[in-house]
Order: C-alpha cells, then sequence, then structure tokens
C-alpha cells in the first residue's frame, strides 16, 4: 500500500480516468485531479470528499505546473494524446517527477520514444507511454512468455473481446489516428511500419478454453507494435482482434460502456493470447478479465507504485516490459487479471 503519495491524474472526470482515481484511492495514494474542463473537474472532487482538484489545460505549460507541483508521479488518461502528451510530460520532465499515460494511439506514444528519449534519459526521470491494455498488457505478455530468450522470430497478440462499447475518446483518438495515416492501416513486419491500402485479412484464431477458436480480423493492429520492438529484438509483431468486438467499434451506433457492477465495470470480457515463436520453438502468455477500461486503472497504478518505490529497471522512456519485472508485474495484478505463462 502506498503511504499517502500524492499523484497527479490528468483527465481524471473521464471514463478511464475514473477508474484510476478510485485504484490510487484503494491503494492509499492521495490522488490529484486534473482537467481541461473545470465544471467536470469540480463536480467529481466534490463527489469525493476531500481530494485536491486543478483546472489546467495543455496549451497553457504554468497551469500544467501548478497542476503537478506536490505530486509524486503523474498519470495522464485525457486523450487524444496527440494532443495531450507531449505538453503533460514536459511539464513532468520540469516537475522532476515520472510520468505514466494509458494512450492506445499509435502515432502518439511513436511521438513519446522520439521526442523525449533523451531527455527522459538525461534528466533520470522514468516516462512510460500506453501503460494500459493496449500496449502496456500485451507487451508485458510478450516479455513474460519469452523469459530467458533474448529474441524471438515473432510474436502474436491475439485480443478475444466478446464485445467493445468504445467510450468518446476511444473513437476520438481513433479518428485523429486514421488522420495521421492517411486512411491507411498499419502493421509491424521486417523490423518496421509498414502503411498498406489493401484490405486486412480474416482468419480463425485458437483462443484457449473457454473461448475457443473465433474469427479475427488479423493485422487489427495496435499499440504493441510500438512497445514490443522498442526493447525486444522481434522483427515480427501482429496484433489480432475477434470479429465481433471489431464489428462493435466500426458502428458508430454502438453505445458507450455501461457500468454492470458495484465498482462501475461494464459485462464485457475479454482474453488475450499472446504466442511468441524462436527457431521452431513456441511459448505462450494468456491473461483474462473483465472491461478493457476498467484493467487499465490496476496496470497505470501498479506502474506508478512500482517507480515510486525504486523497482524501474532504467530511465528514460521505456515501455512496461522494460521498466518492470514483467512476470512480477503480472503477478501483483492476480486481483484483476487470470494470468497462464506456458514455456
Amino acid at each position: 500500500m502506498a503511504t499517502g503519495q500524492t499523484v497527479a491524474v490528468f483527465g481524471a472526470y473521464g471514463h478511464t480516468g475514473r477508474f484510476v482515481v478510485a485504484e490510487l484511492r484503494d491503494r492509499g495514494f492521495v490522488p490529484l485531479l486534473s482537467g481541461r474542463d473545470a465544471d467536470k473537474l469540480h463536480r467529481f472532487a466534490a463527489s469525493l470528499p476531500g481530494t485536491g482538484s486543478r483546472t489546467a489545460t495543455v496549451d497553457d505549460p504554468a497551469s500544467l505546473d501548478r497542476a503537478l507541483a506536490g505530486a509524486a508521479a503523474v498519470i495522464n488518461c485525457a486523450g487524444p494524446f496527440a494532443a495531450t502528451a507531449a505538453p503533460v510530460i514536459e511539464a513532468a520532465l520540469r516537475a522532476g517527477i515520472p510520468y505514466v499515460d494509458v494512450s492506445a494511439e499509435i502515432e502518439a506514444n511513436l511521438d513519446t520514444f522520439a521526442h523525449f528519449a533523451d531527455r527522459a534519459r538525461a534528466a533520470g526521470t522514468v516516462v512510460v507511454p500506453a501503460m494500459a491494455f493496449y500496449g502496456g498488457l500485451g507487451d508485458l505478455l510478450v516479455t513474460a512468455a519469452m523469459g530467458d530468450w533474448t529474441a524471438a522470430d515473432e510474436a502474436h497478440i491475439a485480443y478475444g473481446l466478446d464485445s467493445w462499447h468504445p467510450t468518446a475518446g476511444t473513437r476520438a483518438a481513433g479518428t485523429i489516428s486514421r488522420r495521421r495515416r492517411d486512411g491507411r492501416r498499419v502493421r509491424y513486419s521486417a523490423g518496421r511500419l509498414e502503411y498498406r491500402d489493401d484490405a486486412a485479412p480474416t482468419m480463425d484464431w485458437p483462443f484457449p478454453d473457454p473461448m475457443g477458436k473465433r474469427g479475427v480480423i488479423g493485422d487489427f493492429t495496435m499499440t504493441d507494435v510500438v512497445t514490443v520492438p522498442s526493447h525486444l529484438a522481434v522483427p515480427e509483431v501482429r496484433t489480432y482482434m475477434t470479429v465481433e468486438a471489431a464489428r462493435d467499434l466500426a458502428d458508430p451506433d454502438t453505445p458507450e460502456p455501461v457500468a454492470a457492477d458495484a465498482l462501475g465495470r461494464s459485462a464485457q470480457t475479454f482474453l488475450v493470447d499472446v504466442v511468441v515463436r524462436s527457431a521452431g520453438a513456441e511459448r505462450r502468455a494468456v491473461a483474462s478479465g473483465r472491461d478493457i477500461y476498467a484493467v487499465t486503472a490496476p496496470l497505470a497504478v501498479e506502474a506508478v507504485q512500482q517507480l515510486l518505490d525504486g523497482r524501474a529497471r532504467t530511465v528514460g522512456v521505456a515501455s512496461a516490459g522494460a521498466v518492470f519485472d514483467a512476470p512480477g508485474f503480472l503477478r501483483a495484478l492476480s486481483a484483476h487479471l487470470s494470468l497462464e505463462l506456458r514455456h
């Protein structure tokens, strides 16, 4: 448990931000709420007696500095991260504190690695982008599956979602990403990103029980193609999505997530199946749980807890698998995830 350390949460009143704030409070941290919309921020703060709030906007660096003053770390939950990541990272570097975000935007995460690696390393601080269901969890699972392997020929990350009710933030981020890549799809092959105009393939994926074989969209590329190659020698990184979930995401009429339990989680379930192969050998890691947005909160907060406890393995910009002991990190989430490693 934390000992009353203050953690700033930018975008605290958003869908994922609320889960992050709840997780911080459960662990004994003191969340400091921040965001761009003063009315939403103050209403949320009023529902949590004793919780401080500070309005800040990404086009006002002084407001971000005030928002982070006195905080031990910051978690950025405010998308689109193409607009928010750089200004909040800049503020974290000025404050000398670790930065964690929950971005699933491929291009925004590439920007973070490209623009802040040297500065964060020189400052001796840690910047962890994509510390979320997409990007962070997949990277941890690939790293854990590889075990003592120093390289692999390929890594496959299959997302078995029974449904996907996207938040408004997810839709906005997707729109920006599509615009940045001119509507093309992207995949990671031969050690680099490829932008393609052809249709993504469909196939069956043999998920472990109880899910079993399901139709998936191949090259349904998520930000794991940024996080995994950032520290692992794997020239082929492919991600897949169940057809039902991809259909939900593509349908503009699919509603946002609705709370189905006392924790505010939706009824959505997921199974993430990771397969890594090297010289004919295969290793696997499987994680399952409920609600991709809700499970992002313990991923991000566990990262902050380990950073503040001095358990980071490196400084600079680094993905989850590079910063943390992957098997240990995943085991620490046993209340939120079921995990199986098959070496």
